[in-house]
């Protein structure tokens, strides 16, 4: 596999060389205000105690961290902290890719998405290990899987401090609910689909008596049942052997969302298109299983407010999305750096970050805070949607993604849409399917 492993001998020595430099004074300084969970204060006095430090940061998408940061310079003057926001993923991270190869110009914070976190993950030598830093007083903190989402496979090494999360859900439309017979409290309708069998049962039915798909499209279908898989989903976490054909998970998302095409309960739009957007404004379909930050998608819908609520995926829950923040190693001062990740990620800011910019905790202990249940969301029926969120959250299980996840994933969809909209032959697709990403994986 493409592990990223063309990297110049001479820029890779270099880098050790400066890291170790880096490190060996004590890292900085800290002035013992506002320090964050596991730093000692005291650890970086010395020579630099006191002296002048820029750290930059390379962020990505909506965030209250700029904002954040301000209150954390007032009490530690001594630091500035410049960000560079983008809310284009790919070039956020190819970014860090040239500048790493190149040996210069990356940040000392680099904000890291989950979907990207296999193409840095093996290339460790490139990063601080933020175990060196402090970050073994502050892991019990967080939720497991998302903890363990940065860690090497050997857990001896920790890529990055968790942000947000993006637990799924089934969000659905109470009026639709109700025509078709079925209960619109959230409690109610998450035990009448509490089971996959459950869920195509109660499709059926909901199709034959309001004219209309139970689940909007095959994408999202299958993502829910696909990210219950236990440890791994494609590709083995031991080894990154391709294992998707042999997991039981992966073919039962499949059959699954083939029964629902074939059974006429899962509608034909694509996800993001005009079209999918419209159907969710004017109700051509019941539920839609999405993570949390996909409720900004349904409050576009503006005739559609006040219809919604939010139930349980049945089985289990799964996760979609989500950030770490990093430590690239040409960072002059890792310590300070990581002194201020970890007061930006901490419980109280967090929280603030949920309230301000909608960025979902991974740090448990947020979810029983008065203020984190306090509102009701007049949008989903006056229900509070962030008990909704939290216990899915805490009902994900680790798993294991592997760096040809995205390519192996659309091939299977794509598959599916031969399915839905060709009326092909599931079995010969998926065949087809596997083989082409087993000859993926032999080309990578």
């Amino acid at each position: 596999m493409n592990r990223f492993k063309a990297w110049s001998i001479m820029l890779i020595s270099i880098l050790m060389i400066a890291s170790l430099a880096a490190c060996s004074g004590g890292g900085g300084t800290s002035t013992g205000e506002g320090d964050s969970p596991g730093t000692d204060s005291n650890s970086n006095g010395g020579a630099d105690a006191g002296k002048k430090i820029e750290l930059s940061f390379w962020s990505l998408g909506t965030t209250n961290y700029e904002e954040l940061a301000k209150e954390y310079t007032k009490e530690h003057p001594n630091i500035t902290i410049k960000f560079q926001n983008t809310s284009d993923q790919t070039a956020h991270h190819n970014n860090l890719t040239t500048a790493l190869s190149a040996g210069s110009g990356a940040p000392d914070i680099f904000m890291l998405e989950i979907a990207f976190m296999e193409r840095f993950i093996n290339n460790q030598d490139k990063f601080h290990n933020l175990y060196d830093l402090g970050a073994k007083d502050i892991e019990g903190n967080y939720l497991d899987w998302k903890w363990q989402q940065a860690t090497s496979v050997d857990g001896a090494f920790q890529l990055g401090l968790p942000t947000d999360i993006g637990p799924t859900v089934v969000y659905y439309r109470t009026d639709l609910a109700e025509q078709a017979g079925l209960p619109t409290d959230p409690d109610a309708f998450s035990a009448a689909i509490d089971t996959w069998d459950k869920f195509a049962a109660v499709a059926n039915d909901f199709k034959g008596k309001t004219g209309k798909p139970f689940a909007d499209l095959t994408d999202l279908v299958y993502n829910g049942v696909r990210d219950q898989s236990a440890d791994q989903i494609y590709f083995s976490k031991e080894d990154g052997s391709f294992v998707g054909d042999t997991n039981p998970q992966v073919r039962k998302a499949y059959d699954f969302t083939v029964k629902g095409i074939q059974e006429g309960w899962i509608g034909n739009w694509t996800l993001w298109s005009p079209e999918w957007q419209k159907a969710i404004n004017d109700g051509e379909f019941g539920v839609m299983l999405g993570p949390a930050w996909i409720a900004g998608t349904i409050r576009n819908a503006e005739d559609s407010a006040g219809k919604w609520k939010i139930a349980q995926l049945p089985e289990g829950a799964g996760n979609w999305g989500g950030s770490f923040l990093t430590l690239p190693k040409e960072g002059k001062h890792p310590q300070e750096a990581y002194d201020f990740i970890a007061w930006l990620v901490s419980q109280e800011n967090q929280l603030k970050s949920f309230k301000e910019s909608g960025l979902f905790p991974s740090i448990p202990a947020v979810y029983s805070e008065p203020a984190f249940k306090e509102d009701q969301d007049e949008f989903f029926g006056g229900q509070v949607i962030s008990e909704a969120y939290a216990k899915s959250a805490e009902r994900v299980k680790p798993v294991y993604y592997g760096p040809l996840h995205d390519q192996t994933d659309t091939i299977i969809k794509n598959a599916l849409k031969n399915v839905l909209e060709k009326k092909a032959d599931p079995q010969k697709e998926w065949e087809s399917a596997i083989q082409q990403i087993k000859t993926l994986v032999e080309r990578s």
